[in-house]
This record gives C-alpha cells, sequence and structure tokens, in this order.
C-alpha cells in the first residue's frame, strides 16, 4: 500500500469506480486500491450496474468519469444526490470544460485523465475529509453555505472557497477571482457570478466589477464618478474600484441597510 496523504486514517472507505472504458476503469480500480484509505474498491461501466451497486452496498464515495453513453456521470450524479446518504463524488474525465457543473452538484472534486497517483491520494484526502465533517441535511440545504469554485493552476483542477473572494473582475466571458491568495481566472461570466451570489453578500458595482460588501469600507466621489473602497482580505492589498452610475444607488442603499459584515457563502 502506498502512503497517500497526511489524513489520519479511520475506517477504509468503500468506493465505487465507474468508466465505460475497461482500461480506464481498471487503473482507476488499480490507484484507488493502492490507497491506504480505501479499504474495497467495486468497479462499474454503466450508470444502471452503478445504481444497483450503490442500492446494495454501503458506499462512501464514488469516482465517476462524465462522458458515458446512456446517462452520463453529471446525470447519475443528480440522481444521487436525491439519496438519503449521499455519497461523496469525485469526477474523473479528460475534459477540462464541465468542471463547474460538476461543482455545482456537490463534487468533492474533479480528476483529469491521465491519472496520477498523486493527484488521486489528494481526491481521497478530500474525501476523507468531507466524510468527517459531512453536514446535516439542513445545513446541506442552507444558503450560507460555503460554495467553492473550481479553478486550474498549473493543469490541476483545485477549488477556492467564496469566502475567501474579495471582488471579481469582468474580463469577457470569464471572470477573474481576486482571493487573499491570488486571482484566479475562470470560465464563468461576471453577470452568472453576481445573480448566483446576490444573497451571499456580494453587489454588482460595475458592468466589470463584484465585490464583497463584508470588506466595503466605503465610498468617495472621484472626478465626475464614484469609487468604492475595499479593505484589505487577508493576503490581497486594499482596493479601490470605481462605481457606475447605475450601481450607485444600490451600492449606498446595500451601505445603509445591511449590517457591515461579510456575506457568508
Amino acid at each position: 500500500m502506498s502512503p497517500s496523504t497526511e489524513t489520519p486514517r479511520g475506517t477504509p472507505l468503500t468506493v465505487l469506480a465507474v468508466d465505460d472504458e475497461r482500461p480506464a476503469l481498471d487503473e482507476l480500480a488499480y490507484l484507488l486500491g493502492r490507497n491506504d484509505h480505501i479499504g474495497h474498491v467495486h468497479t462499474a461501466q454503466d450508470a444502471t450496474t452503478a445504481l444497483r451497486l450503490l442500492r446494495a452496498h454501503t458506499i462512501e464515495a464514488v469516482f465517476l468519469d462524465i462522458n458515458m453513453p446512456g446517462l452520463d456521470g453529471l446525470e447519475l450524479a443528480g440522481v444521487l444526490s436525491e439519496f438519503a446518504q449521499r455519497p461523496a463524488i469525485v469526477f474523473v474525465t479528460a475534459h477540462d470544460d464541465r468542471a463547474v457543473a460538476a461543482f455545482d452538484l456537490g463534487a468533492v472534486d474533479y480528476l483529469l485523465k491521465p491519472i496520477r497517483e498523486e493527484r488521486l491520494a489528494e481526491s481521497v484526502r478530500r474525501v476523507v475529509e468531507a466524510r468527517a465533517t459531512v453536514p446535516t441535511p439542513a445545513a446541506a440545504q442552507s444558503p450560507e453555505q460555503d460554495e467553492v469554485i473550481p479553478v486550474d493552476l498549473g493543469g490541476v483542477t483545485t477549488m477556492v472557497a467564496r469566502s475567501s473572494i474579495g471582488w471579481v473582475e469582468a474580463e469577457g466571458d470569464y471572470a477573474r477571482l481576486h482571493t487573499s491568495g491570488g486571482a484566479h481566472l475562470v470560465r464563468i461570466p461576471l453577470s452568472t457570478l453576481a445573480e448566483r451570489w446576490s444573497d451571499a453578500g456580494f453587489l454588482r458595482v460595475h458592468r466589470s466589477y463584484l465585490v464583497a460588501m463584508g470588506l466595503v469600507t466605503g465610498i468617495r466621489s472621484v472626478g465626475s464618478g464614484v469609487a468604492v473602497s475595499l479593505r484589505a482580505n487577508g493576503e490581497s492589498p486594499a482596493v479601490e474600484l470605481p462605481v457606475s452610475r447605475r450601481h450607485t444607488r444600490d451600492l449606498k442603499d446595500r451601505l445603509v441597510r445591511a449590517p457591515r459584515q461579510r456575506g457568508t457563502p
């Protein structure tokens, strides 16, 4: 067995690997079987077999290919979201353009093929940690639950917590997330994030900017316009951003009405 992570070992996990291509499935099952945190690996080449195994066994995590005939991986994950005891889901795919949809379904991780054993070990570590902190059904439905955004860092897809984001900048059909640890470009339009995060303490102040209201320290006149000031968010420097005329009243109203606290995602 390979030493996989520094996460303390608990009860070995029973997992399910799903891939319609037999060589890929065999490799995934082999690598999972080498991990110290994995006790048993079930395998399936289609969604029907996967669902049968999930109903017959207690399975803590599913390592799931996305592009499969019939019910694909995203659709199968949607079915699993209705389970009373939902297994953790890790998507394993050769395509990097489905990450947003995958994390919208609550995936713990998103692995790109070809699979590297050390990267798979990181996914297993995340599964172990997720299983140790499974929320109650009420908490799982809470709008205050922190959302995570998949970002690509050097070819590795990782997750950025919304609570770490101070402001977002539009770049065409992309958005740049400015966080306590740096900036990350994601393939999500700013308009989508503005709508999705409107109840989580974020406000669009300009066609190019979305800000976390909890970091706003004030607004001031700049020439014929207005600018909003944000305090430093962790390692990120304080920043001043322009406010468009059409968003100025919304910003002022929010500053007056809302308690000045960070919107917890």
